[in-house]
């Protein structure tokens, strides 16, 4: 499906320190209605910078599902349940959905 319709759904992308925690994260989103699905790749290289230093981390990827509307409270319950300072927290706008998907997100998010 393409269009407008598109526009509500969105993938957020979330780092965590590992499958523990994202699987933790990951059933207090589909608890509170914020996601109906969350994908957990267990095992991501994160290679970044911080406070001037080179990191290299071994962390796990969570792939959650859910819309516009609720991206902010998506954001807010990760932020206060992550054990990072700063979470990765990316939001991506869906452009294309098979119909089935749309339906099964569009009857969980509404």
């Amino acid at each position: 499906m393409k269009g407008e319709f598109m526009s509500e759904f969105r993938i957020a992308l979330v780092t965590t320190s590992g499958v523990e925690e994202a699987e933790r994260i990951a059933n207090l989103l589909i608890g509170a209605g914020l996601a109906p699905c969350v994908n957990i790749i267990p095992s991501v290289i994160s290679v970044y910078q911080w406070k001037n230093k080179l990191n290299r981390d071994e962390e796990a990827l969570m792939i959650i599902k859910t819309s516009e509307a609720s991206f902010d409270e998506v954001r807010e319950l990760v932020e206060k349940n992550h054990s990072y300072d700063v979470p990765e927290i990316v939001s991506l706008e869906i452009s294309e959905l098979s119909p089935s998907y749309a339906a099964y997100l569009g009857d969980f998010l509404k």
